[in-house]
C-alpha cells in the first residue's frame, strides 16, 4: 500500500510543478492521469491492482464532484449571467431533454438487449456534462464571456437535474411503479427542492457565520482555507442525507456564497479549488488503473458507434436546435453543442445503477466508461485549439456587426 502511496505522491507533485506548461498544450491533465493508471495497473506495468471497491471509488468521486460544482457556481460571473441567461436557460430546459429523448431512441434502437427503460437510463446518464474536462474552454478569457459561462452554468446544473430523472428510470427499470406520473413529480419536486434549500441553507449561513468571525479576527490564515471545501461537502452530505440531490446543493450553494462573498470569493475558493482538482486526478487515474483497464478489451463496436454518436449528433443537435432564435451563430451553437465532456456525473450514475442490479446493468457501465474514455481524448485534444477558433470567429463576427450581443440582436443591457 505505500508504495503505491509513493508514487501516486511523486507522480502529482510531478504533475503539478509542470502543470502551467501541460495546460497549454493539446493534451489535458485528465489524459496524462488516465494513461498513467492504465500504464501503472494490469495492463502496463501491474504496479497498481484492479481491486478498488465501488465504494470507495464512488465516494471519490462523489466528494470531488461536490467541490467542484460548490466552486465553479461560486466563481461564476454572476452579472454576465443577467445580461446573457439565454444560453444556459435553453440548453437546460430545450437542449437537455432533447439530448436524453434522442439518445434514448438511437439506444433502444442500436442494443436489443436493452429494455425501454435501460435504454433510457443510458441516454440519462450520459446527458450530464463535466466543465472540468472543458477547463481550457470556460476558463480561457479568449472564449466569448457569454459562451464560457453558459457552458460552466449548464455543466453545474444538469448534473444535478438529471439525478431524479434517473432515479425515476432505475424505479421503473425495476418494475416497482405503481403511479408513474405521480412518482416521477415527487421523485423531481423532492430531489431538486430538498437539494436547492440545503444548499441555500448550509452555504448562506456559513458565509454569514464566515464573515461574521472573519470581522473579529477569529479567523488565522491556514483554517481560513479548510472554510470553503468544508462548506461544500457539508451541502452535498447533508442533501443526500436527506435524499435530496447533493450535486443541486453544492451548485446552488455555490452561487449564494460567491454572491455574499463578493470580491472576496476568489481568495476563498482558491485552496478549494487545488483540493478539488487533486481530488479529480486521483480519480481518473484510479478510472484509468481499475476501470478503462477492465473494460477496454469488451467494447463493441455497438458500444464505440454510441459512445461517439453521444458526443457528437446525440449531443450537438438538441443543443443546436435549442439557441434557435437566440441570435447566436452557427459557430457559437457548434461550439456550444462540441463541448459537452462526459465525465465524473456519468461515472457516478454508472455506479449508482450498477448497485441496483438491473439486468443491463454492466453493459451500460460499459458503454458510460467507452464515452467517457473517448471523451477524455476528443475534448482534452480539441480544446485549446477551439478555443482560439471561435475566439477568432467572434472577433470576426463582431467586427462586421454580426453578433449576438448587438442591440439589434435583442439582447439585455447594462
Amino acid at each position: 500500500m505505500y508504495i503505491e502511496l509513493a508514487i501516486l505522491a511523486l507522480f502529482t507533485f510531478f504533475y503539478s510543478v509542470v502543470a502551467g506548461r501541460i495546460e497549454k498544450l493539446p493534451v489535458s491533465g485528465p489524459i496524462i492521469f488516465v494513461i498513467t493508471g492504465l500504464m501503472l495497473g494490469p495492463l502496463g506495468l501491474g504496479w497498481f491492482k484492479d481491486d478498488v471497491s465501488q465504494v470507495g471509488f464512488r465516494m471519490l468521486v462523489d466528494l470531488t464532484l461536490a467541490l467542484i460544482l460548490f466552486i465553479d457556481a461560486a466563481n461564476a460571473d454572476i452579472s454576465t449571467l443577467r445580461r446573457q441567461w439565454r444560453i444556459p436557460t435553453r440548453m437546460l430546459g430545450l437542449g437537455l431533454p432533447g439530448a436524453i429523448a434522442l439518445g434514448f431512441i438511437i439506444a433502444a434502437w442500436l442494443f436489443d438487449n436493452l429494455t425501454v427503460y435501460e435504454a433510457a437510463l443510458l441516454a440519462t446518464m450520459l446527458a450530464a456534462t463535466d466543465a472540468a474536462l472543458g477547463k481550457a474552454v470556460v476558463s480561457n478569457p479568449a472564449v466569448p464571456s457569454r459562451l464560457r459561462e453558459g457552458l460552466n452554468s449548464e455543466s453545474g446544473l444538469n448534473d444535478g437535474l438529471c439525478v431524479p430523472i434517473l432515479l425515476v428510470f432505475i424505479a421503473l427499470a425495476q418494475g416497482s411503479v405503481a403511479d408513474e406520473a405521480t412518482l416521477a413529480l415527487t421523485l423531481v419536486a423532492k430531489e431538486l427542492g430538498i437539494g436547492a434549500v440545503v444548499g441555500l441553507v448550509v452555504a448562506g449561513s456559513g458565509a454569514r457565520v464566515l464573515d461574521f468571525c472573519h470581522k473579529r479576527d477569529w479567523i488565522s490564515e491556514v483554517w481560513m482555507q479548510v472554510s470553503v471545501p468544508a462548506l461544500a461537502i457539508a451541502s452535498f452530505a447533508i442533501a443526500q442525507s436527506l435524499h435530496g440531490s447533493g450535486y443541486i446543493a453544492a451548485f446552488v450553494g455555490g452561487m449564494l456564497f460567491g454572491f455574499m462573498a463578493k470580491s472576496s470569493t476568489h481568495k476563498l475558493v482558491m485552496p478549494g479549488e487545488a483540493i478539488s482538482e487533486s481530488m479529480a486526478m486521483l480519480t481518473w487515474l484510479i478510472f484509468g488503473v481499475a476501470v478503462i483497464g477492465q473494460s477496454v478489451g469488451a467494447f463493441t463496436w455497438e458500444i464505440v458507434a454510441y459512445a461517439i454518436l453521444s458526443l457528437t449528433l446525440i449531443r450537438m443537435l438538441p443543443i443546436f436546435l435549442s439557441l434557435i432564435g437566440t441570435g447566436e451563430t452557427p459557430s457559437s451553437k457548434l461550439f456550444l453543442g462540441w463541448f459537452g465532456p462526459r465525465g465524473l456525473a456519468s461515472i457516478v450514475f454508472a455506479i449508482i445503477v450498477l448497485n441496483e442490479d438491473l439486468p443491463g446493468g454492466e453493459f451500460l457501465a460499459m458503454v458510460v466508461t467507452c464515452t467517457v474514455g473517448l471523451s477524455l481524448i476528443a475534448h482534452g485534444v480539441s480544446a485549446n485549439p477551439l478555443a482560439g477558433w471561435i475566439a477568432r470567429r467572434e472577433s470576426a463576427a463582431h467586427t462586421a456587426g454580426n453578433h449576438p450581443s448587438t442591440p439589434d440582436r435583442g439582447e439585455d443591457h447594462d
